[in-house]
């Protein structure tokens, strides 16, 4: 259960920076990070570490996830925080074929991966789900936050 919860941390790191722009859009600018207050700070900074405390195991990967945001362009954020509210939405199968796909696009070349989603778009529900349980993500699902 801790293991879920630490996988869901960049899901929540990135539903949180969404929420904040979202917000930023309807409600008065907020101040940067040394103008916030000490309790502004904490409800911002508690669930990350709720979840760094409760699964040490998962540090490395919650640590790498941040450095690589932190490198992201603000193009790739925006594509990131797309795909996380796509994902939001799908059902529970929808989602385990999603993280199969994912997981075999990382290791395909350009050409193989437009291949691949040439093919996706010509299988029947049965071939797409042969070929998930074929291909499944050596990790386990993250469970839906809501």
């Amino acid at each position: 259960m801790k293991t879920l919860f630490s996988r869901s941390l960049p899901l929540a790191l990135l539903l949180l920076a969404g929420n904040v722009l979202a917000q930023s859009a309807t409600a008065p600018s907020l101040p940067d990070w040394d103008k916030l207050t000490p309790q502004q700070r904490e409800v911002l900074i508690a669930p990350v570490r709720e979840r760094w405390n409760s699964d040490p195991e998962q540090r490395p990967r919650m640590l790498e996830h941040a450095q690589r945001w932190k490198t992201m362009t603000p193009e790739q954020r925006k594509q990131a925080r797309k795909g996380m509210r796509r994902f939001e939405h799908m059902n529970p199968q929808q989602r385990e074929e999603a993280r199969a796909l994912f997981e075999q696009m990382k290791k395909l070349s350009p050409e193989q991966r437009k291949e691949l989603r040439e093919d996706w778009r010509r299988m029947t529900p049965e071939q797409r789900r042969a070929w998930v349980e074929k291909h499944a993500p050596k990790v386990p699902p993250i469970p839906p936050t809501r």
